[in-house]
């Protein structure tokens, strides 16, 4: 039974979805005015993994995951590369969407854009004020964030404190328009030459906060299953999220908050982030490592966990890697000469290899255990590949079973047909100079081969070859 570490609870929760076999799940994204680092990919993959067990599950997951594409980051980058805001955003959702399919993410069901849902924020912000939940001044629209009861519960501080944090980061101007310090903005008045829209309150628009509450709200419904996001947008924006979103509905906004952990660089585990330039972008980095690599480095760490970036890292997941497709190999290749039918101990040892995968993955999506049954079946797979006879059901068995468990990593095992009749009648001339005890031939074309790419395998049941 899966069980779900709750933000709101500072708790693990039974699983149960609102609608039967169906996941409702938003997970805020990318404010598109640069490249993402891994550090924002850490967030995008956490929750692809999530979501790619929930669907191995049996759940049908409708998954929701917006672009900010107005704010001012967004208008300060068009202005200084001397472009519109539109033409910057695009850019940037195209290299988003490159990106993350690289690193085998699964497309959104939508990922709607703040500016393609102005009208809808509009009357959200309406209601609000309607019901004494906001206020406009000068142009300004702001939250009360001190008329919701429970505000401060997510980030579990008293709001006092949190009114105390706020006061520091508030300037005089902005703290005379406030009611309270506390108070957050909904809407702001447009500056010359700034991209905007009308509204009841003047030409303006949206604060962050509100946007993520009307896609939420408005392709989902009014309460949802999962909300994801980084452990950095717990508060303040995951917290005003809620308020805004109960202070509209009357209703629970979300069952399960969940934040994943940050991607640290360096000795000291500082995060990584675009304001510290300590970032890499994932952009130029898929030129550099292959984009599976990556995907298995932060995938195979339990999303509340920090990940390490550094080379090391990047090496051991490239070998874990290595080992489970080297496994898918060497059982595919046996399928040339396997027998017909089955082995009933083998077949069992897999399945409890799954359900034992199954009850780490649903204590909290552990992959770092679920991976761990991974390499228990690939191990299982060699040793069985190894053997002088081997049955069909079952290597057919092991093969679906570590490809649908791995693939909820991000990793797509196939085999590699490799048919170059140059390579096979190099290897045919191998085989007679090692039968004539010719070693220095055979070195030379296992060199050559290995110099063009080829790595040549000898197992009991022949040589094998595949490309680097």
């Amino acid at each position: 039974m899966l069980r779900i570490y709750n933000t709101l609870t500072r708790k693990k929760e039974t699983f149960e979805p609102i609608h039967q076999r169906i996941v409702n799940m938003y997970v805020c994204g990318p404010t598109v005015y640069n490249y993402i680092h891994i550090g924002n990919a850490r967030s995008v993959v956490a929750f692809d993994t999530i979501r790619k067990y929930l669907e191995y599950c049996g759940y049908q997951v409708n998954y929701v995951s917006n672009f900010t594409d107005v704010d001012d980051k967004i208008i300060k980058a068009a202005n200084e590369q001397g472009t519109d805001v539109k033409t910057l955003t695009d850019k940037y959702i195209d290299a988003y969407n490159e990106d993350v399919k690289a690193l085998n993410v699964e497309p959104a069901t939508k990922n709607p854009k703040a500016t393609d849902n102005i009208e809808d924020i509009i009357k959200f912000i309406q209601v609000l004020i309607e019901d004494g939940f906001a206020y406009e001044n000068s142009g300004n629209v702001y939250y009360r964030a001190r008329k919701f009861k429970s505000y401060g519960l997510l980030a579990h501080e008293s709001i006092d404190d949190l009114e105390s944090g706020a006061s520091e980061h508030v300037n005089d101007a902005e703290l005379a328009l406030k009611e309270d310090p506390i108070d957050f903005v909904l809407w702001k008045p447009a500056k010359p030459g700034e991209i905007s829209w009308s509204s009841p309150w003047g030409k303006g628009r949206p604060g962050w906060h509100i946007e993520c509450s009307v896609m939420a709200t408005k392709y989902l419904g009014s309460t949802i299953d999962i909300h994801g996001g980084g452990e950095d947008l717990e508060f303040p924006h995951h917290e005003n999220e809620r308020a805004q979103s109960e202070a509209k509905t009357g209703k629970p906004f979300v069952k399960y908050w969940m934040h994943n952990g940050f991607v640290t660089v360096g000795d000291e585990n500082e995060k990584m982030s675009k304001s510290l330039g300590n970032f890499v972008t994932v952009h130029e980095l898929v030129k550099k490592v292959d984009p599976q690599v990556i995907r298995f480095l932060m995938s195979t760490t339990q999303y509340r966990r920090p990940i390490q970036y550094n080379q090391k890292n990047l090496e051991v997941a490239a070998n874990n890697l290595k080992k489970i497709q080297t496994a898918y190999n060497n059982l595919s290749y046996r399928l040339n000469n396997a027998d017909e039918f089955n082995d009933p101990k083998i077949d069992q040892e897999i399945r409890q290899i799954q359900a034992d995968f199954q009850d780490a993955m649903d204590d909290d999506f552990n992959v770092q255990n679920g991976i761990a049954k991974v390499y228990e079946l690939a191990k299982l797979g060699n040793v069985y590949s190894e053997r002088e006879y081997v049955f069909k059901d079952t290597i057919n068995l092991i093969l679906k079973k570590l490809s649908n468990m791995a693939s909820i990593f991000g990793v797509k095992l196939q085999l590699e047909t490799l048919n170059d009749a140059k390579i096979e009648s190099l290897i045919e001339e191998r085989n007679n100079a090692r039968k004539e005890r010719n070693f220095a031939r055979s070195d030379e074309i296992r060199e050559d081969l290995k110099s063009k790419g080829i790595i040549l395998e000898d197992t009991a049941q022949g040589t094998r070859f595949r490309r680097e």
